[in-house]
C-alpha cells in the first residue's frame, strides 16, 4: 500500500450518516415510495420498482430534512442481510425505513470507491453487527468504521478498473444464473405436466377423500424445555421449501409425550405450513424423515397422510405443483400474515392415477430430480467461485496491487470458471 494511502473513518469522509424511519409513517394509496433494506440488491442497486408502501409529498419533505437519500448516497442494509451496499441513481425518488443507513459521502471522495471499500470489508461490517434475536448494524459503529483512502485520481482510476473487471464477470455469473434458473424450471414443468396428465384410470377426487388431515397442537411456550430428554417441535418456521430446518427448534419435555401421542409425526408424512405458506423460494413443504422423528406438530401447521390409495411421496409432488400452489393461494385468508386452513387443503381437486401409477410417477420424477439438483450444485460452484473472483479483485485494489492488465486475466478466469 502507497504511503500516500490514509486509514480514515467514515465520519470523516461524509457530511451526514443517519437511518431512516423507525415508526411506520401514515401511509397513502400513491405517492413517494418507502423502501427498506429487502429492496437493496447486488451490484450496488436499491429497486424502487413496484414498491408496496407510499407517503405523501408532504411527508416526504419532513422527512428530506433528516434522512432523504440523494443521487450518490451509499445505502447500507443495517438488518436482514447486513451489509448490503446501493448509490442512489439520479433518476431516484424514494424514501427509506429504519433498517438503511443512509451515507452522505463528501464532493471531493468518490462514493463508488467508498461502496467497493465498503463491499470488500463486508465479513467485517457483518462481525460488529450487534443483537439477540435479530442482529443489526447502530450509527455509533458505521461512524467509527475505518477505510483506507488514496488520493481522489488513485480512486477513480481503482474504481474504473474494478467496474470494467466486474462486467466481465457479472456476465458469467448472470449467464450461470440462468442456466440454473432453466434446470429449476424444467423439473417444474415436467413436474405440472405430469400432474395434468389424464390417465384412463386417473379418478377425479379432492386431497379430503383422500388423506388424514391433522393439524397441530397449541404447545404453550411456557412449557418448552431446553432438556436433554425433550422431543422436537415442528412448528411452520421449521418448513422450508422442500425440506426442514431445525435451527431454532422448540422442544417439549419427554415426559409428558404421552398426553399428546395424537399429535407425534410419522415418517413419511407430509407436512405444511398453514401460516404464510408461500415465500420467495416456494411452497413451505416437506416430508418427515426418519432423522426428523421423534417430535410433535404445532399448531398452524398441517400433516397430510394418503390413505393406502395414494402415495406419501406422490402426495408431496402433488402439492408441490402449480395448481395446489394455485388453489392454496388464491384462498389463504389473512393481511398481516397470509393463512390457509385445513378445508381449503381438503377441497383441492385432482386426478388420482392408479398406486402403480403413481409409483410410475414418483421413479421419473426422482430421476429428474436427482439431476436437477445435481446441476444446481455444480452451477451454485461456478457463483461461488465467481463471486469470489470479485474478492480477490477487491482485495488487490484495497492493498494497492491492483494493475491495468487485471481486467483480461478476470475474464479469461471467469470463462474457465464457466467453462469447468
Amino acid at each position: 500500500m502507497s504511503q500516500d494511502w490514509e486509514s480514515k473513518k467514515l465520519s470523516e469522509i461524509c457530511s451526514l450518516i443517519t437511518d431512516g424511519v423507525h415508526n411506520s409513517p401514515q401511509y397513502v394509496e400513491n405517492g413517494i415510495p418507502m423502501l427498506d433494506s429487502k429492496h437493496i440488491n447486488d451490484n450496488f442497486f436499491i429497486n424502487d420498482q413496484n414498491p408496496t408502501k407510499f407517503i405523501s409529498q408532504e411527508t416526504d419533505i419532513l422527512l428530506s430534512k433528516r434522512c432523504k437519500p440523494l443521487e450518490n448516497d451509499l445505502l447500507i442494509s443495517s438488518r436482514g442481510s447486513i451489509g448490503k451496499i446501493a448509490i442512489v441513481r439520479k433518476d431516484q425518488n424514494f424514501n427509506i425505513m429504519g433498517n438503511i443507513i443512509l451515507l452522505r459521502v463528501l464532493a471531493n471522495i468518490n462514493s463508488r470507491y467508498i461502496a467497493f471499500s465498503l463491499k470488500y470489508k463486508l465479513d467485517e461490517i457483518q462481525s460488529i453487527s450487534r443483537g439477540v434475536a435479530q442482529k443489526g448494524l447502530y450509527l455509533n459503529q458505521i461512524r467509527n468504521f475505518e477505510i483506507t483512502l488514496p488520493p481522489f485520481q488513485e480512486q477513480k482510476r481503482i474504481v474504473a478498473i474494478v467496474d470494467e473487471a466486474f462486467e466481465g464477470i457479472d456476465r458469467a455469473i448472470a449467464n450461470t444464473e440462468k442456466n440454473l434458473t432453466n434446470a429449476r424450471e424444467l423439473f417444474e414443468s415436467y413436474l405440472n405436466a405430469t400432474l395434468s396428465g389424464q390417465g384412463k384410470q386417473w379418478k377425479e377426487t379432492t386431497l379430503g377423500k383422500e388423506i388424514d388431515l391433522l393439524t397441530g397442537f397449541a404447545f404453550k411456550s411456557s412449557g418448552y424445555t431446553d432438556s436433554d430428554k425433550s422431543i422436537r417441535l415442528l412448528r411452520g418456521d421449521n418448513i422450508a421449501p422442500g425440506s426442514l430446518r431445525w435451527d431454532g427448534v422448540k422442544r417439549w419435555p419427554e415426559s409428558e409425550v404421552n398426553e399428546y401421542l395424537y399429535y407425534q409425526l410419522q415418517e413419511g408424512d407430509v407436512v405444511l405450513a398453514m401460516d404464510r405458506p408461500w415465500i420467495k423460494t416456494g411452497l413451505r413443504r416437506a416430508q418427515i424423515t426418519k432423522d426428523d422423528l421423534p417430535c410433535l406438530l404445532v399448531q398452524r401447521t398441517a400433516c397430510l397422510r394418503g390413505d393406502d390409495n395414494l402415495e406419501n411421496r406422490f402426495l408431496l409432488y402433488l402439492i408441490s405443483g402449480r395448481a395446489f400452489t394455485q388453489h392454496v393461494l388464491g384462498s389463504q385468508t389473512g393481511l398481516s400474515v397470509p393463512h390457509i386452513s385445513g378445508k381449503q387443503i381438503q377441497s383441492f381437486e385432482f386426478s388420482k392415477p392408479s398406486l402403480r401409477e403413481q409409483y410410475s410417477i414418483i421413479d421419473s420424477l426422482d430421476e429428474l430430480k436427482s439431476e436437477t439438483k445435481r446441476l444446481e450444485a455444480i452451477y451454485q460452484q461456478k457463483i461461488t467461485a465467481l463471486n469470489e473472483l470479485k474478492q480477490s479483485i477487491l482485495q488487490k485494489a484495497f492493498t494497492g496491487e491492483l494493475t491495468a492488465d487485471i481486467t483480461n486475466q478476470a475474464t479469461k478466469t471467469a470463462k474457465e470458471v464457466v467453462a469447468a
